[in-house]
């Protein structure tokens, strides 16, 4: 399976089971096991780097086990060949998330010019409720 033109995982590393699903179907539905569940094996898979594989476990979230096993369920079509498709499409999707290094974030700090600007709308914000402010006895 590709994933980019330089990184591919092979189908021994992908354990597909297939399991009954709900939903529609009709009465084919009691009979065909039609729903699609891909594990992949995250920890032990040696097509991905480990920064990669760290991100990846990141982005599962609920669908990584323990074990660092991501379980895909695809169950959208009628048919296991759409929705084992559909399985794999959704894997090829997490995993090219997880080879985008995340941009980080160098702090900053406010120049000058935009600590004065601040400083003077409070400034005006503050003339303008002292204004509103009743002055005198109230009687």
């Amino acid at each position: 399976m590709v994933i980019t033109p330089t990184l591919s995982i092979s189908d021994s590393e992908l354990i597909f089971t297939f399991i009954r699903a709900s939903g529609p179907g009709g009465q084919n539905v009691n009979k065909v096991a039609t729903a699609v569940q891909l594990r992949f094996n995250v920890c032990n898979s040696p097509s991905l780097g480990e920064e990669v594989k760290a991100r990846l476990i990141k982005l599962a979230g609920s669908r990584m086990t323990r074990e660092g096993v991501l379980v895909i369920e695809a169950k959208r079509y009628r048919s296991q060949e759409q929705n084992r498709f559909d399985a794999e499409k959704r894997l090829v999707a997490l995993i090219q998330i997880a080879l985008i290094k995340p941009k980080y974030r160098r702090p900053t700090r406010p120049t000058v010019a935009s600590q004065n600007r601040r400083v003077e709308s409070k400034k005006i914000r503050a003339g303008i409720k002292r204004l509103r402010q009743r002055k005198g006895n109230p009687d």
